[in-house]
């Protein structure tokens, strides 16, 4: 039983840890373009 829900659930949290890893990176990215504008604004 155990193991059976154990190979049914590491997919699951595989996907999870993707999604996670790609909305940080897209958070990043965002927070990289608003200081670049900021920097350009200052000069």
């Amino acid at each position: 039983m155990k193991k059976t829900l154990f190979i049914l659930l590491m997919p699951l949290m595989a996907l999870f840890a993707v999604a996670g890893c790609n909305t940080i990176e897209g958070a990043g990215e965002d927070l990289e373009s608003a200081g670049d504008a900021i920097s350009d604004a200052a000069k």
